[in-house]
């Protein structure tokens, strides 16, 4: 893989250093990018539901951003929740502050744990680069 195909919001450098992994790469016409966990600056995830997902979509625009697309360019969504019945509504709430029609897919896994403490969803989406 090309160096100029990695993305890497420089927000995230430290992320790709430290635990060897970007944030998006480009392939062809599509961007993949890398789960995203609600983390404010400090590492840490709120103990707010809302603010945890409104972070995570944050971080999410940052890499779409800095690979010159937006939400609107997105068309599949995988999303990963610790407690994905008991907040699903405040999800969705927030998630449609980011997303609008057309949609693109979606799937949502519930799961047990997040590699960062008390995260309850990470986020990973598939969009089309612009040419």
């Amino acid at each position: 893989m090309d160096q100029s195909n990695i993305v890497i919001p420089s927000e995230m450098k430290s992320l790709y250093d430290n635990f060897h992994f970007a944030p998006a790469v480009k392939d062809g016409d599509r961007l993949y990018c890398s789960g995203v966990i609600g983390m404010g600056p400090d590492g840490k995830v709120s103990k707010e539901p809302e603010a945890q997902f409104t972070q995570a979509f944050e971080s999410l625009k940052s890499v779409l951003a800095a690979a010159g697309v937006s939400f609107a360019d997105v068309v599949e969504m995988t999303t990963f929740h610790v407690g994905l019945q008991a907040n699903m509504g405040t999800f969705m709430k927030v998630k449609d502050r980011f997303l609008s029609a057309p949609y693109p897919s979606w799937t949502a896994i519930g799961i047990t744990e997040l590699a960062v403490p008390g995260g309850l969803v990470e986020i990973k989406v598939i969009a089309r680069l612009k040419h």
